[in-house]
């Protein structure tokens, strides 16, 4: 009998391995799946652009006009060096880090397990569903495949999160400070306030789950010097990119394109903390109450559920409370790292139920996931925010040999000539006025970029009678967010002059236009 029920529990085992390993196939697949076939939007392309720069440009001029610390671009720029600059390698990227953050979530929950001496199963149950979690969670399965530094953020966090409870645990079991997990917690704060400009919301949430995880009135001197040393030299290193915010922000608080939208915060929280459907916020709300009941019996319990709670939620908290009071700057794609420890309260709910409850809780998991896999293959299905190759497509079946291609404001040439580039067209566009940045050369910055202007109409006027511009028989104008940068329709009614329109269409926020002279057939 004693054989049979082993036997039946290595077949359980080797089960539960097989569905833990589809979920994570699943969830790499989604991340895969037609990825190549969508072009740079905007933001990739400004990462593209500086991957393409030297570092001395990287670090001497990008901090002029972008409030982003140059650290995530020097990182693409080194991967290209390594890799190419295709499609394919910008977002390989992303897609890696997205990758190594599912297992970097399983050493986290090991960790917290470890913290909590948590039996072998349900520390291999919670490792399993917050692999899962993680693995089809459907923001950090769309931001992986980013050339931004979301994804580079998440796995940061979920590492640091792991730094953090393993140094816990060390601290409580009588270890000293000094020692390289420490170390590795400080490089990892250090990454987390140099890879975006929002990295403070973070790295202070971790500093603060920090407080209540590690410090403790068994330190001695070394510790708290080891402490606070450690700490400040994590500041020195972040001054730099202190002083690029400070120069940044006036602008960005005076004009930004960010909005804040308080009735749509709660379903926005929702989707980052376990996806974009009522019965997986149901299911999700009963496993972290669980979770909380189930810590508070189990030693360290209590400040594990602190924690873990703010990790999941003060970022966004903070975020919201910046956004309502001082400037928008809250937003789903940032905000995404928050993802991960709100995967690892669940599936610590899902370890600790017993008897019925743990069918009851795996069912939740299962109600979990499937939505968000059906989350996932519809964002696959989506057309991409910012179709680059249909414009590229729509001019070039237009476009007659003189005409020209100008993009207003200026940065709609970073991603149309990326698009070009990528379907092996020769189809050269002008930034209007410069290319980016365009600094000192008059204007104003609706969207608080410095490397973006508006230009007033005598201006724009001088460029439409330009030598070059007159000479064209017909202009293709791209415009992106018109209503920000071209209120109005100040350029287009400039270079309408003399011109008809023969061709006009409009692909979300990029519309376009032909205007051809009017002696031209």
């Amino acid at each position: 009998m004693q054989g049979g029920g082993s036997s039946a529990r290595k077949i359980e085992q080797a089960l539960a391995a097989l569905a833990v390993a589809a979920v994570i196939a699943a969830g790499v697949t989604l991340r895969l799946w037609n990825v190549t076939n969508q072009p740079l939007w905007l933001d990739e392309a400004y990462s593209a652009y500086a991957a393409a720069r030297n570092f001395g440009f990287l670090w001497n001029v990008v901090p002029t006009y972008e409030t982003h610390p140059p650290f995530y671009y020097s990182m693409v720029r080194l991967w290209t060096l390594a890799f190419g600059d295709s499609l394919v390698a910008l977002r390989a990227l992303g897609i890696l880090c997205g990758m190594a953050a599912i297992f970097a979530a399983a050493f986290a929950m090991r960790a917290i397990a470890r913290l909590l001496e948590l039996p072998r199963s349900a520390t291999l149950i919670a490792m399993a569903c917050a692999m899962m979690l993680v693995a089809l969670s459907p923001m950090p399965l769309e931001l992986s495949r980013m050339v931004r530094p979301y994804a580079p953020m998440m796995l940061v966090y979920a590492l640091a999160i792991a730094t953090l409870f393993t140094l816990a645990r060390r601290l409580r079991d009588g270890d000293g400070l000094g020692n390289r997990h420490f170390i590795a917690w400080l490089i990892l704060l250090a990454l987390m306030l140099w890879l975006h400009n929002l990295g403070i919301l973070f790295a202070g949430t971790l500093g603060l789950a920090f407080l209540i995880l590690c410090v403790r009135r068994e330190w001695r001197k070394p510790d708290w010097i080891w402490f606070f040393a450690g700490h400040l030299v994590v500041g020195l290193v972040w001054l730099p990119a202190i002083l690029i915010i400070a120069d940044q922000a006036p602008g960005w608080i005076q004009s930004t394109w960010l909005t804040f939208s308080p009735h749509l915060i709660p379903y926005q929280v929702g989707v980052l903390l376990v996806g974009n459907q009522a019965l997986s916020w149901i299911s999700g709300a009963a496993l972290v109450m669980i979770a909380a009941w189930r810590l508070q019996t189990i030693r360290d319990g209590n400040r594990t559920l602190i924690a873990l709670i703010l990790l999941s939620t003060l970022p966004a908290m903070l975020s919201i409370a910046i956004s309502a009071t001082i400037t928008p700057v809250f937003h789903l794609r940032i905000m995404v790292p928050i993802s991960i420890a709100s995967a690892l309260l669940i599936a610590l709910g899902a370890a600790l139920t017993r008897g019925v409850g743990r069918l009851l809780a795996g069912l939740a998991i299962v109600i979990i996931l499937t939505q968000m896999g059906l989350s996932g293959v519809n964002m696959r299905k989506r057309a991409p925010p910012e179709d680059w190759y249909g414009v590229v497509h729509w001019i070039e079946s237009r476009i007659r040999p003189g005409d020209l291609v100008l993009t207003y404001p200026n940065e709609g040439s970073l991603p149309f000539d990326r698009a070009v580039g990528d379907l092996g067209l020769d189809l050269p566009s002008t930034p209007i006025p410069v290319a980016v940045p365009a600094i000192d050369v008059g204007g104003w910055y609706p969207t608080g970029s410095r490397g973006v202007v508006s230009l007033p109409r005598d201006r724009l006027r001088a460029i439409a009678r330009s030598a070059p511009v007159a000479a064209a028989p017909t202009v293709w104008l791209i415009r992106m967010g018109p209503w920000a940068y071209d209120k109005g329709d100040v350029f287009l009614q400039e270079l309408g002059h003399g011109r008809v329109r023969v061709a006009h269409t409009q692909m979300g926020v990029i519309v376009l236009d032909g205007l051809r002279r009017a002696n031209v057939k």
